[in-house]
């Protein structure tokens, strides 16, 4: 399985792709919502991980161009962000996103969130 995450926090990001490889994921990471578009265009991942706080492009502005690719249509979306007032989560699965997590949060939580939209 191929898990593309997107976070501007280089050591956020490590952390959660040390974690998932370890269970076993294939793991494509992004420092922005740019380039995990076209990082997802390029590798077809098996669920997509974005921060929603990035500079440039957010996460809710990726969600929504991911979205509108047929590819795509039915690929799990996780929003990642520290955001977690209920208008952030309206807005967040608003765009498309499956699931909304907010920060802090487990590694763990987060494969079983992966591992219960993919299955």
């Amino acid at each position: 399985m191929k898990v593309l995450i997107a976070d501007d926090e280089l050591r956020l990001r490590k952390v959660i792709a040390l974690y998932m490889s370890k269970c076993g994921y294939e793991i494509i990471e992004a420092g922005n919502g740019e380039t995990a578009i076209g990082l997802a265009k390029e590798n077809k991942p098996d669920a997509i991980v974005l921060d929603v706080m990035m500079p440039g492009m957010t996460g809710i502005e990726a969600t929504k161009k991911i979205r509108e690719l047929p590819e795509f249509a039915d690929t799990p979306i996780i929003l990642l962000t520290a955001n977690a007032s209920e208008d952030d989560i309206k807005i967040g699965l608003a765009s498309g996103a499956n699931k909304y997590i907010t920060k802090p949060f487990s590694p763990k939580e987060l494969v079983e969130s992966i591992d219960s939209l993919i299955k």
